[in-house]
């Protein structure tokens, strides 16, 4: 009985494998699948752009329209020569190819067909892209690539396709407890309920206006506005062990209870405080040069509001955003499976007057620590 083999690098190998890659890395990738909207209308803190998905370029510019300022004109006095200009400022994005590949070993060690290979290569590979695009949105949204042991990036990984890592400027940062600022963080300047509250308000009466800040936007669910705050383990512990008894039972209630509790960004979540609904990741990006000595743990909890992140594609020349290679070597013993993508996500930030601010996204650094290390 004949039967159809599917060979190296066959195209329809190749286009089925690679939309497989971009859905199982979009399911397994946290910001992916929790806050990512497509298009310039996305109220998700992720804004993914598709300008370059199909067209030619590496570059994508895009503009935030300030609110008008001007005063109102009252009775019978001249209008004329009194209207306000429309004032725009641009921020860019680039993008660039970035790849990893797996090695399956020669025929003794693998003892299995192509077919196998390629479904064990593709889930091995879209957790490993997963892993990437998540700690990448974890740096360019603190700003930063922290101490985190277990990340894929060096410690000392500066940005990607030209998209520098931004330091939060200091109206988009605040601190735990009564410290005021990086170097005062203090072993009592946890993360508490208390810290939400001022993240709430800071985002609600900052900018706007006849200010020369863009007012952080909240992400809309079912008609209710709503902010993200997502905090690391540790920082989870602080603050479940910061409230009163009883007090984080009605936390997880109002995120049980609320409209549009089936969207994904409450799926998985802690719970809910003050219209914030709260998530806990180990990515988070962590410290341990806080404090006047320079020698404090802390961490970065990230305040999110909508479009607090920008990402685009390019296609690889699929048509997809992933590219599927497949090729033999040492003779044809061994088989290597490569994938690729084009891309690149950055902070949405603007220069004002020229002053670079973050747009819809706090950087909130508290004193935090492992409450359960290893010994």
């Amino acid at each position: 009985m004949s039967r159809t083999i599917v060979g190296l690098n066959d195209p329809k190998a190749v286009k089925r494998y690679s939309a497989f890659l971009a859905v199982d890395t979009a399911r397994v990738s946290y910001f992916n699948r929790k806050f990512t909207g497509v298009g310039p209308d996305s109220g998700m803190p992720i804004q993914m752009l598709p300008q370059l998905e199909n067209d030619a370029g590496e570059l994508i510019t895009y503009d935030l329209s300030m609110q008008l300022r001007q005063q109102p004109i009252e009775g019978d006095d001249r209008q004329e020569g009194t209207e306000e200009g429309l004032k725009f400022f641009t921020d860019s994005l680039y993008i660039d190819q970035m790849r990893g590949g797996v090695n399956t070993g020669g025929r003794m060690t693998r003892k299995r067909t192509i077919h196998d290979l390629r479904r064990i290569a593709k889930r091995r590979q879209s957790e490993w892209w997963g892993r990437v695009f998540d700690e990448l949105w974890f740096m360019y949204l603190s700003g930063a690539r922290g101490t985190n042991t277990e990340f894929i990036f060096p410690t000392t990984y500066t940005g990607f396709a030209s998209n520098a890592l931004a330091s939060p400027d200091s109206e988009h940062r605040l601190y735990g407890g009564d410290a005021t600022s990086f170097a005062t963080i203090g072993n009592n300047d946890q993360i508490t309920v208390a810290a939400v509250d001022k993240l709430k308000v800071r985002a609600t009466m900052m900018g706007g206006g006849t200010q020369g800040t863009p007012q952080i936007q909240p992400v809309m669910i079912d008609g209710e506005e709503h902010y993200v705050l997502v905090m690391s383990p540790w920082q989870e512990y602080d603050m479940r062990t910061s409230t009163t008894t009883g007090h984080w039972l009605d936390i997880q209630k109002a995120a049980a209870t609320a409209e549009g509790r089936n969207s994904p960004i409450f799926k998985g979540g802690l719970g809910m405080y003050n219209n914030v609904v709260l998530h806990s990741h180990k990515g988070v990006i962590r410290f341990d040069n806080a404090g006047s000595g320079s020698d404090q743990p802390a961490a970065r909890a990230l305040f999110l509001g909508a479009q607090a992140g920008q990402c685009a594609f390019g296609s690889p020349g699929t048509g997809l955003r992933f590219d599927w290679h497949e090729e033999t070597r040492d003779n044809g013993n061994e088989v290597v499976i490569s994938t690729s993508s084009i891309f690149g996500l950055k902070k949405t930030r603007f220069t004002i007057d020229g002053t670079a601010k973050d747009f819809g996204v706090i950087a909130l650094d508290t004193y935090s620590t492992n409450p359960a290390p290893v010994t």
